[in-house]
């Protein structure tokens, strides 16, 4: 079956991305790994000895860069409805976290121990029609948003991608009332193209 222009322009992009080609030389499972490694450079998020929430994990980008930041007194606890291939140090719970079983799993792994810092590179299935996939896409920030009210320890951050569109901006305001400082971040791994951005709450209120 013949490609369409869209997906030939994105397998040409894909490829050709240096991004991609870093990732592969440097062993890292996703180009999104970039994305944070950039993120905590800036605003040092992650740091030795923090327990941190990877949400919507696979492949395992941004679990197998967390994992030696925390180091051996830390821990990352990843969970994504994809199954992804066992990186250590990292504990793993495959299966939607909406779903009482999944969501009482991994408060079990974190053993009532409040977490630092929360993370989410969450994105729905693309289906082409730009208010559905919009629509998806802050469904699924807003379940981040959520889990990490429920989990962070007051100081604690967050980091999510985040589509700009429809709901946006009061997806914006919403983390506001939650973090005492809120930034907005573009890095350099991110496709110019896309409206994604990264949402950053530093210093968790509480509940």
């Amino acid at each position: 079956m013949a490609r369409s222009k869209t997906s030939k322009k994105w397998l040409d992009e894909h490829v050709n991305d240096p991004y991609v080609k870093r990732a592969q030389i440097d062993g890292y499972r996703s180009r999104a790994s970039y994305k944070l490694i950039e993120i905590n450079e800036k605003d040092k998020l992650i740091r030795p000895g923090n327990v941190v929430m990877d949400l919507g994990s696979a492949p395992g980008g941004w679990s197998q860069i967390v994992a030696p930041w925390v180091g051996d007194k830390g821990r990352t606890i990843a969970s994504d409805i994809l199954p992804m291939d066992a990186l250590a140090g990292v504990t793993f719970i495959q299966g939607d976290f909406t779903e009482e079983a999944v969501f009482d799993e991994i408060m079990a792994s974190i053993n009532g121990e409040p977490v630092d810092v929360v993370i989410s590179d969450m994105a729905p299935n693309i289906s082409g029609v730009n208010a559905t996939d919009q629509y998806s896409s802050m469904y699924l920030v807003e379940l981040a948003l959520d889990m990490a009210r429920s989990v962070l320890k007051p100081g604690g951050h967050f980091c999510a991608k985040v589509f700009q569109g429809v709901g946006y901006e009061e997806y914006l305001k919403d983390v506001r009332s939650s973090f005492d400082k809120v930034l907005i971040r573009k890095p350099a791994a991110s496709r110019p193209r896309s409206r994604e951005v990264y949402i950053v709450g530093k210093g968790f209120k509480g509940q």
